[in-house]
């Protein structure tokens, strides 16, 4: 792969990660509510995530994903339903009238939600199934098909990592503007059940 190559794989990685999705967004959302090191966390499980996609793809089980259509409409329904059960989850967390608003969660379950999230992502499915591949060469052989997809695939985390934690710092740098108002924070739980549904309803689209 020539310098060029690398540079227009960088560029468009950039550009198609960077784009607000459920990930980033999930990301953003635990830096607003909990502070940076929820959102840390989350960049870190995301990208836990991208490491199985990786795998996957290397060894050629994305290409039995993209030969089934009823497979990859399954793992988007899941992907909606779970991001509905979080939106719903929110909405049915109790109000208080305490600083600080939404009630931490355990950064376990953040990194776990972070996980599920990214799996069942049709935006990160896309990537490794119909991007990462354009960029691999013509008529390699199975084991340089492999390296060539993880090289790319650790490439790809590595761009993923840096923009998932500018996400994180600058959503927690505006979050504690938001977490220091002694207000109720039903308001706030229902921002963010709104952004999770909206992600479902949008995930359930594309299918």
């Amino acid at each position: 792969m020539g310098i060029a190559q690398l540079l227009g794989f960088a560029g468009t990685t950039v550009v198609l990660v960077g784009m607000p999705g459920p990930n980033n967004l999930y990301i953003s959302l635990r830096s607003l509510t909990q502070g940076r090191r929820a959102g840390v966390v989350s960049a870190l499980a995301i990208e836990t995530g991208t490491l199985v996609y990786i795998v996957v793809a290397a060894l050629g089980l994305a290409t039995l994903v993209k030969a089934s259509p009823m497979l990859f409409t399954a793992i988007t329904i899941a992907g909606a339903l779970y991001l509905a059960y979080l939106g719903v989850k929110m909405l049915r967390m109790p109000a208080t009238e305490t600083a600080g608003g939404v009630p931490p969660a355990p950064l376990g379950r953040v990194f776990r939600d972070g996980v599920v999230v990214n799996l069942l992502n049709p935006k990160a499915a896309l990537f490794f199934l119909a991007f990462l591949p354009q960029f691999t060469s013509r008529g390699a052989g199975p084991d340089q098909l492999r390296t060539e997809m993880l090289l790319l695939g650790v490439g790809a985390l590595v761009i993923g990592l840096t923009l998932d934690l500018c996400y994180a710092v600058g959503a927690d740098a505006i979050g504690r503007r938001v977490r220091s108002a002694r207000t109720s924070s039903r308001w706030r739980n229902r921002i963010v059940a709104a952004v999770y549904l909206a992600l479902a309803t949008a995930a359930v689209l594309t299918v």
